[in-house]
Order: C-alpha cells, then sequence, then structure tokens
C-alpha cells in the first residue's frame, strides 16, 4: 500500500526571489470560515475580541496580526487564521474549518505593487490601500483574498489547487517589474 506523505501547498516551488521581490509560502496555522448568524455580528465580534484579541473585520479590513489575523472574505464572511477558534464563537456564527483549502504566499520588496499592479485589476498602492486593508478579487484569473500586511508586503490567498498557477504569474510579472528595473 502507497503511504500518503503531507505536503504544502507550494512544496517545491517556493522560495523565489527576482529582483526586490520575494515570494515566500506562509503556514497559517487552522484556517476557519467564520459566517455570523443574522443580526449576531456585534455579539461575534465581541466573542472574537474575548477569545483572540480581535474583533470581526469590517468590510475589505483585516484585523489582529500576523499569528492570528481576521480577514474579511466577502459578504457576511470572515476567516479566522492562526488560532484554534473558541468554542463561544459557535453559540454566534457557523464555524468551518478551511485548513486543507487554501494556498497562502507572501510577497514583499520594493516592487511589490508594482508586480501586483500587472495581474490585479484594483489599486495596491499604499495611498490607497493601507496595511490592514483586504480585498477579494482577480489575480490574473483566479480569485484571490489579498491582504497588506506591510509597508511593502502583501498576504495572498488562492484555493490550494490553483496554488502552481499563482506561483508561475506572479513570478513571470516579478520577471516583467525586475526587466523595466
Amino acid at each position: 500500500m502507497d503511504k500518503l506523505i503531507a505536503k504544502s501547498p507550494c512544496e517545491g516551488l517556493l522560495p523565489l526571489t527576482v529582483g526586490s521581490v520575494t515570494l515566500t509560502e506562509e503556514e497559517p496555522g487552522v484556517m476557519t470560515s467564520v459566517a455570523p448568524y443574522k443580526g449576531c455580528e456585534e455579539a461575534l465580534s465581541e466573542a472574537l475580541k474575548a477569545a483572540h484579541g480581535m474583533g470581526y473585520p469590517a468590510a475589505n479590513r483585516a484585523t489582529g496580526r500576523a499569528g492570528s489575523r481576521a480577514v474579511w472574505f466577502g459578504h457576511g464572511q470572515a476567516m479566522l487564521i492562526g488560532p484554534v477558534p473558541d468554542a463561544t464563537l459557535s453559540e454566534h456564527a457557523a464555524i468551518v474549518d478551511q485548513s486543507d483549502a487554501w494556498a497562502v504566499v507572501r510577497l514583499e520588496g520594493e516592487g511589490a505593487e508594482d508586480v501586483l499592479a500587472r495581474l490585479v485589476p484594483v489599486d495596491l498602492r499604499a495611498a490607497h490601500f493601507k496595511r490592514g486593508h483586504t480585498v477579494r478579487s482577480l489575480l490574473f484569473h483566479m480569485t484571490a483574498s489579498i491582504t497588506r500586511v506591510g509597508d511593502t508586503a502583501f498576504q495572498i490567498m488562492v484555493f490550494r489547487s490553483m496554488a502552481e498557477t499563482l506561483v508561475h504569474d506572479l513570478k513571470t510579472a516579478m520577471e516583467g517589474v525586475a526587466a523595466r528595473g
């Protein structure tokens, strides 16, 4: 009988540096979809604060910090990234484990905005898209979640099945930006 070997979504693909931009895979820990029940968003936010030190994120925002973050994921949904969700959250929201469903990468460096400008139809420049801002958008032809996590750093999440395509598309854009400079 064959033995299955657990691999990360970007195993063998990353890390990668082209010019001044680096692409690395992140190990996000537990990833949990949190969808508040009707009328329970405020109570959920209080429960999140009490249990994990962060509130439920507003639209296009992320709360918390590296290792323990809540990212807006669309209307009536956020992704809790890092901690195992406290049991009290289920009183206010539907809680679903998503840990194996996503590839999570970090794009970082002075040209990161320029790389994303080649792939994303949203203005991600720091003047408009500050730390803690997040967006669900297309990244070339894939749906992605993009969050600014530093002055020149972005966390990007796509479905696990798209990890190789994500790395390919980002590498191509990184090469284009590096060739320009």
